[in-house]
């Protein structure tokens, strides 16, 4: 069998979907056009932003500020709200003109729906919920596509060489967006919808937004606890830490595993993927399942008695210690200086 590659030499770019509702992008559309800034850059391609919606112009704009050099703009009154067929029909349309190399989308339900479908009709290979990418340079321009796998205890890097375009989705949080630079400028392409209401089966009737209350994806100051709490009633000497520094409680999977925990608060593979400014990870033990979903923080601070977790690998700040001993004394020296200090970290500098 020859190891020889396809001739791909026409697909040329990376194409990144800006998912979006109520005309406002959500954020790991930003997080992915930074991500495909560099591949674009380390392969010497445009990159290429798709906006589908109605009235989002706004968000065309937008995405060049954010590093886009083209944008394909598609608006209707049918593509408000998002529908896989239609979505889906105009996507492909695009793919099948422009061949992009590489396709980029949110590992949100909207990203997941869409990447699959896309994946399916053409067909090629998608790698889902990535964490890491990064590109081959000539001849080969192959995406290499990380992701925890193997009951998520190692990294694999998944590579598509036969098919193209080559796509993958991740998480929001994972990659950082680039800071906007309204002073930039790119093209803006309109291009058709061919799909009107009377060719589409499905209507959406509204939406019901989520009502738990933790909001871990966009929370700036995160106190996770993990299995070396010993049980749920330590959550509460977290949750009085997080309220004294204005932040959300997070947990490692084996909390939520053994119901000390709901699973709003999980952190990592499988539960959220999170970027605060200030991480605390306190009697966790630092499984590349957790990792991956928190070592993008600003910065972490470890607590743990055992002083060779691999959590104080990655962490700015490490305690070993007894964390029934530490938390409290952190808990009265953030009370004493709240007034004093707006930033947790110039504190734990001084502690």
């Amino acid at each position: 069998m020859s190891n020889q590659l396809p001739d791909w030499s026409n697909y040329r770019g990376v194409m990144v979907f800006v998912e979006q509702r109520e005309s406002v992008a959500k954020p790991v559309s930003w997080q992915l056009l930074g991500a495909g800034k560099k591949l674009a850059d380390k392969l010497e391609v445009p990159l290429m932003a798709l906006v589908i919606g109605e009235h989002v112009e706004n968000l065309a704009d937008e995405a060049i500020g954010y590093g886009a050099d083209q944008v394909y703009l598609c608006e209707g009154p049918e593509l408000k709200d998002y529908r896989t067929r239609p979505y889906s029909r105009i996507t492909l349309k695009l793919i099948e003109n422009v061949k992009p190399e590489i396709c980029l989308f949110g590992a949100s339900a909207t990203g997941r729906d869409l990447a699959g479908a896309i994946a399916t009709h053409l067909p090629t290979g998608l790698t889902a919920d990535t964490t890491e990418l990064d590109v081959e340079s000539h001849p080969s321009r192959l995406l290499l596509a990380s992701r925890p796998a193997f009951s998520e205890k190692m990294m694999a890097t998944i590579l598509c060489k036969q098919y193209r375009p080559q796509m993958a989705t991740a998480r929001a949080g994972v990659f950082q967006a680039l800071p906007r630079d309204a002073s930039r400028t790119g093209k803006i392409i309109r291009i058709e919808n061919p799909m009107k209401g009377e060719k589409i089966a499905t209507q959406v009737m509204g939406f019901i937004e989520k009502q738990s209350g933790i909001n871990l994806e966009e929370a700036d100051i995160i106190v996770a606890g993990g299995r070396g709490l010993g049980g749920p009633e330590p959550f509460q000497m977290l949750q009085e830490l997080a309220d004294v520094l204005g932040g959300e409680v997070g947990a490692s999977r084996a909390c939520v595993d053994s119901g000390w925990i709901k699973h709003a608060h999980q952190v990592g593979q499988t539960g959220f993927t999170v970027r605060p400014k200030l991480y605390f990870a306190i009697g966790i033990s630092g499984a590349v399942q957790h990792t991956v979903g928190m070592s993008n923080s600003d910065y972490i601070v470890a607590i743990n008695k055992d002083p060779e977790a691999p959590i104080f690998q990655i962490a700015h700040y490490q305690i070993v210690g007894d964390l029934f001993q530490i938390v409290p004394a952190l808990i009265d020296a953030f009370k004493q200086r709240k007034d004093q200090q707006s930033d947790p970290t110039v504190t734990l500098r001084s502690l």
